[in-house]
């Protein structure tokens, strides 16, 4: 198979963040045939050249079924990721791992070439003292306090007795930043902040002030910008894991030019301590492990994407926030469940 032409691309979490902007990337590209999305609920989207499938990969049984959508594929990309409930640790590791080794075995099964992961920033262990970015080859164990983490990190492991199984497939991971767009605003606010979050308070008129804590520093990427990238790994012979993020790296001063709010120093003991009373009574979904893996991710080093990839974000990570912050405030969506517009206040 000649890497740069794909007759058949498959996309688990197809309707998600990344994967919505991925499959309308895909259907454009001269390189690929066509495209199966595959879904636990499916889409109002009609875009040429993409099927849709429904499949929630955490249902024991569903093998057969997912079998029978990869067989023929020439590649698939796994995004399918569930953030909560956060209460329920074990609910999203049944999607989260379990699913994603179902995926893994389907592709070993029928030797699909090219296998693209969609990892996290968040699989990597906490990073040098002095903030200095680290490369791919930084450890992965995650931090240990919340489930996003662990999860990311378990697969990475997971991930590593595949490739020593199955050198016939071609794996990537993708390890991006915080991923962001104005269509996703909705869904992203109900994933950390709940349902009812007012997307009016975003107004920088309605927020004089921003508190700002020890280890508020961390990066951004657009979402078009890392779909591009998924696009440009599946057409490439290359291998392995990409970092990617976009500059400038995010921090008080900056969030509060973006916001036009003044930053103020808060003790990050008692961000966390409201955190963990909003979350404990269930007021907002963000978990205070969250929190603490914030505080601790590494930045990264993009180098290895630029050079074997060819890719350099079109967007600035101030781009991206700003892209999110507008569809917050207006209760930007796309015509899929998980990224359904909402607009509260």
């Amino acid at each position: 198979m000649n890497p740069s032409t794909l007759s058949r691309v498959v996309v688990t979490g197809a309707t998600g963040n990344v994967g919505t902007s991925l499959v309308r990337l895909l259907a454009r590209e001269p390189g690929v045939g066509s495209v199966l999305g595959i879904a636990r609920r499916r889409p109002g989207l009609d875009l040429p050249g993409v099927e849709w499938a429904e499949l929630d990969l955490s249902h024991e049984g569903d093998e057969p079924r997912l079998a029978q959508y990869v067989a023929d594929a020439d590649a698939v990309v796994h995004l399918a990721w569930r953030f909560g409930p956060t209460h329920d640790p074990v609910e999203t590791w049944r999607t989260n791992v379990l699913g994603s080794v179902r995926v893994f075995d389907a592709v070993a099964a029928a030797r699909v070439p090219v296998l693209v992961h969609a990892s996290s920033v968040g699989a990597y262990s906490p990073g040098p003292e002095g903030g200095a970015p680290v490369s791919e080859s930084w450890p992965t164990h995650g931090w240990p306090g919340a489930a996003y983490t662990r999860e990311k990190a378990y697969l990475e492991r997971v991930l590593d007795t595949f490739e020593r199984d199955h050198p016939q497939t071609r794996v990537v991971r993708m390890r991006p930043a915080f991923l962001f767009k104005e269509e996703s605003a909705s869904g992203q606010r109900r994933i950390f902040a709940g349902r009812f979050f007012p997307g009016q308070l975003m107004r920088p008129e309605l927020l004089p002030l921003l508190p700002e804590f020890q280890g508020l520093r961390f990066q951004v990427l657009h979402t078009e910008d890392a779909a591009d990238a998924y696009r440009r790994a599946l057409l490439r012979d290359v291998r392995g894991a990409f970092n990617l993020a976009a500059e400038p790296v995010i921090d008080g001063p900056t969030l509060g030019g973006l916001l036009n709010a003044k930053p103020v120093k808060v003790p990050a003991g008692a961000v966390r301590g409201a955190l963990s009373a909003a979350w404990r009574l269930r007021l907002v979904p963000a978990s205070p492990g969250l929190f603490d893996a914030l505080r601790h991710l590494p930045l990264l080093a993009t180098e290895r994407a630029r050079r074997e990839l060819g890719w350099d974000p079109a967007s600035s990570s101030l781009d991206a926030l700003e892209a999110f912050l507008r569809g917050v405030r207006a209760g930007a969506g796309d015509d899929t469940a998980p990224l359904a517009g909402h607009r509260i206040g």
